[in-house]
């Protein structure tokens, strides 16, 4: 009787870098595509290679070897060389939906040139998976998913393949490597080293099989060809007669379990428990320079560039495909698991945050291209400079807004097209040289000096639109003069005490909730490692409240701020706090709480001064609302977990990888609620954040969101939240002590009834989508050809209301003349039915897949039907 059936593939783990560089890598890439593809092409019997699932590594060998492409498309076609269907291998709880879109997107557009890519959504080694990926993963017509990290019988089966769904109903068949992707690398041939290894792996991969089909994967991290693996599969079937050896492809293990589909459990939620292999829970704040960094250029291209060069496309102009495709790619090459969890040497890190300010860079200046084309474009005003709006959310927004204009005038009025006079208050200004202006000025001798004003300006703004003032020089303008008020921040829905200790006091004006002792920090030691936060055990917690504080009110014009202002005294590193021999280092922050008319935002920014070692500093934010669950989002939905994980009491004596710390991702938001109010966190790039009890009881009602945390080793063993082994490698990082100067921002936003009555997830959006300005003045140091000025001074693309379906992308299409729309409903249950309105006459919707393919079946016109709760859909739309 035939024990199991054990399928062996040939693969490689392919991370581009780690405590390695990415050259190191491609050379050794370099050689051992030499070796695969010769093994292909004249061995009929080696008949699979599966190429890290990662579209990537053919883009680094193609850069050394572009005489290859054609062998490489040839193995590709026949089947024996499998590809994608990633760009990178994708790290699923660090990075946005549209982020790991563009990621399968790009990948598979890239196999496509060579053949086709293999349909499994293939992640052996990110730490944890997102609960939403089903529904992308479908969104590309994959129903198949194999991973290694975050199970256990907890999720509601002991079984290693099951049914994997995500809340909107899309589902897969999860494979999943219960040993990992390397259990079959460097197979020996003796009988006694078999045994050694197998005799312990059947009983553990077989048990858990509905099929007995099990995968011996034969590969490892950049592990060259094993050429005699089939004298290694001869002896195998010496020693286990009762097994069946074969080399097959993971497809065909799929088929075996999909022909079981009835005998599946079926899952839904995310993987992220560490009882049986390590998935890093609080690898979301290691080097936060470059998570931060990272947030910013997500939000930066998603949320500003694409709908912005949407914008322009429909109104003539070029949509640039090609940059922006550049500039994902730089960014996708760095959101890998090791790259963005930030498990790296220094070295290696350094290149990483190189390839995002490359990123940045593109993006920034792209996204100032555009502007400058579609105002260059509207009809001049003589004597008159202009400012452009441009608001990139789907509905209507009126906003206070900080920006800077340039002029050659000691004042200046704003008008509106109808002449109407527009109120602004200077909150600062400056002289600057005419040269930084326009080099060419200078050059012909004229010296005459500018003026640069900080101003604040309140206006309406229409959806996925602009409107344009214009401002004439040296006449006196509408100034806004500022108000003398209490010691207090106050507006239409908060009145705020700054208190003694450089704390909060929030009073929610509609709900009645106050909120004490708002932003105190908390700074504790970190004796972990790059991959996880681990508390020593002699911890010494010390708060901002125990130091002294300055702080200040400025009442402006349209929002006041309150500055805060102190220096902690902290231990120097490790051991000063572990011996508490002193307070030698210190964290110094400055910190501005910006609170606008009109607004129902709070918005926080820290700029801190880190010059210490190996401790943790938290933002804590206390609320009246003890509960057992919070919710966050995630790619395209949100998520409620615990506030607290029951295993945490048992997991030393189940003997888990690693403690279930209740610490968690968020993307844009996390919000702790009672039904009929809440308070939400919203991030401009910190990810993390732990909902703990402020009273030190088991009442859990206070988030903390990290804000850095400081560590010296890339891996490291016998953490005390984390026994055993080091993750990665015993290697000195003093670049991951995060020294120096990090802005850190977000918003405190309260609300009534329940986030998703409240649009919170509306709201996080335009958090992280500023109204953006344009000053067009007739100087410009880079020249450009105007056209026709033909431009409306105000325009919108498109209008729908803030409730309801959340925007994700608006984009053109790769391949039409068309534009993409991506929405989404982020509630965890229940179906919501919206629509949107054009300005513009629509002459095709349709439904598409997340990779634009149209779906058949007709669709109304401007309706996005009903979305099932956290589902996406996608249409294009042609004018």
């Amino acid at each position: 009787m035939t024990t199991s059936r054990v399928h062996i593939t040939p693969h490689m783990h392919w991370d581009r870098e780690w405590y390695f560089t990415t050259e190191e890598s491609r050379i050794l890439l370099v050689n051992n595509m030499e070796e695969i593809m010769n093994r292909l092409e004249s061995d009929p019997e080696y008949k699979y290679y599966v190429l890290d699932g990662q579209t990537a590594v053919l883009e680094d060998y193609f850069a050394i070897k572009p005489e290859n492409t054609e062998r490489v498309k040839a193995l590709v076609e026949a089947g024996k060389l499998i590809i994608g269907p990633w760009y990178s291998q994708t790290d699923t709880m660090q990075v946005s939906g549209e982020s790991i879109v563009r990621n399968m997107m790009y990948g598979i557009r890239d196999c496509m040139k060579f053949g086709d890519a293999m349909k499994i959504g293939y992640l052996p080694d990110s730490f944890s998976m997102s609960s939403q990926l089903p529904m992308i993963y479908n969104g590309f017509d994959i129903t198949r998913a194999m991973f290694w990290r975050g199970c256990s019988e907890r999720h509601g089966t002991n079984k290693t393949e099951f049914l994997w769904q995500s809340n909107d109903g899309s589902e897969v068949v999860a494979q999943v490597l219960p040993l990992g992707y390397a259990i079959g690398k460097y197979l020996p041939q003796d009988e006694e080293g078999l045994r050694a290894r197998l005799d312990k792996y059947f009983p553990v991969l077989e048990k858990p099989s509905v099929t007995k089909d099990i995968l011996l994967p034969n590969g490892h991290d950049q592990m060259p060809i094993q050429k005699d693996i089939f004298e290694v599969m001869d002896k195998l079937r010496e020693i286990y007669p009762d097994r069946e050896f074969s080399m097959s492809r993971f497809e065909e293990v799929f088929e075996k379990v999909e022909a079981a589909r009835d005998q599946l459990d079926t899952i839904k939620g995310e993987f992220n428990d560490g009882k049986y292999m390590r998935v890093h829970r609080t690898i979301s704040s290691t080097r936060m320079d470059i998570k931060l960094i990272h947030a910013e250029i997500e939000n930066k291209i998603v949320n500003i560039l694409e709908p912005l060069a949407s914008i322009a496309w429909t109104l003539g102009f070029e949509y640039h495909h090609g940059l922006i495709e550049k500039m994902w790619k730089e960014s996708m090459k760095n959101h890998a698991h090791d790259s963005i969890g930030c498990c790296c040497s220094d070295k290696v890190h350094a290149e990483i945050l190189n390839r995002y300010i490359l990123a940045d860079d593109m993006a920034t200046n792209l996204i100032h291209f555009y502007k400058r084309k579609i105002v260059d474009h509207m009809p001049d005003r003589e004597g008159c400079d202009k400012l452009a709006m441009f608001n990139l959310s789907p509905y209507e927004r009126e906003e206070v807004v900080n920006t800077t204009i340039t002029i050659r005038a000691q004042e200046f009025s704003i008008f509106d097209e109808n002449e109407n006079p527009v109120e602004y208050f200077i909150q600062d200004k400056r002289q600057i040289d005419p040269g930084k202006v326009d080099r060419q000025i200078v050059h012909y001798g004229n010296y005459d000096p500018f003026m640069e004003f900080d101003i604040q300006i309140k206006r309406t703004v229409p959806a996925m639109g602009f409107t344009t003032l214009h401002i004439q020089g040296n006449e006196k303008g509408a100034v806004k003069v500022a108000e003398q008020k209490d010691y207090l921040l106050e507006n239409e829905y908060y009145r705020i005490n700054v208190n003694d200790n450089g704390t909060l006091t929030i009073f929610d004006k509609e709900t009645e909730q106050v909120f004490d002792q708002a932003l105190r920090l908390e700074d504790g030691s970190d004796d972990g490692d790059e991959y996880d936060y681990s508390p020593s055990r002699q911890e010494w917690l010390l708060y901002s409240d125990e130091f002294p504080v300055e702080t200040s009110i400025d009442h402006q014009g349209f929002q006041s701020v309150a500055n805060i202002a102190f220096r902690m005294n902290v231990p120097a590193n490790l051991t000063e706090r572990e011996e508490r021999t002193g307070q030698n280092g210190f964290v110094e922050a400055q910190c501005q709480v910006v609170l606008k008319q009109g607004s129902r935002r709070i918005e926080v920014r820290m700029e801190l001064d880190n010059q210490a070692d190996d401790h943790r500093v938290r933002v804590l934010v206390p609320t009246p609302f003890i509960s057992e669950t919070v919710v966050a989002d995630n790619q395209f939905g949100c998520i409620t977990r615990p506030t607290n994980d029951p295993a945490m009491a048992v997991w030393e004596e189940e003997k888990w990888k690693e403690a279930p710390v209740p610490v968690y991702q968020l993307m844009n938001f996390a919000a702790l609620e009672n039904g009929k109010a809440g308070m939400a966190i919203m991030s401009n790039g910190l990810r993390e954040f732990e909902v703990i009890a402020s009273k030190g009881d088991e009442n859990r009602d206070t988030f903390a969101l990290t804000l850095f945390r400081g560590i010296g080793v890339l891996g490291k063993e016998e953490l005390l939240l984390r026994p055993g082994r080091p993750s990665g490698i015993k290697i000195p990082t003093p670049d991951s002590q995060v020294r120096g100067k990090l802005v850190c921002e977000f918003t405190l936003c309260g609300f009534s009834g329940n986030h998703i009555d409240a649009n919170i997830m509306a709201q996080a959006r335009d958090n992280v989508t500023q109204i953006e300005c344009y000053n067009k003045i007739p100087y410009n140091a880079m020249k450009l050809n105007v056209g026709e000025q033909n431009l409306p001074m105000s325009f919108s693309l498109l209008s729908k209301q803030q409730a309801g379906a959340v925007l994700s992308v608006l984009k053109k299409a790769e391949d039409e003349d068309a534009l993409i729309m991506r929405v989404y409903n982020p509630a965890e249950t229940g179906s919501v039915s919206d629509s949107i309105s054009f300005t513009q006459a629509v002459s095709s919707w349709k439904e598409t897949s997340m990779d634009e393919r149209v779906r058949e079946g007709d669709v109304a016109p401007e309706e996005f039907g009903q979305i099932a709760s956290c589902q996406a859909k996608t249409f294009q739309i042609k004018f």
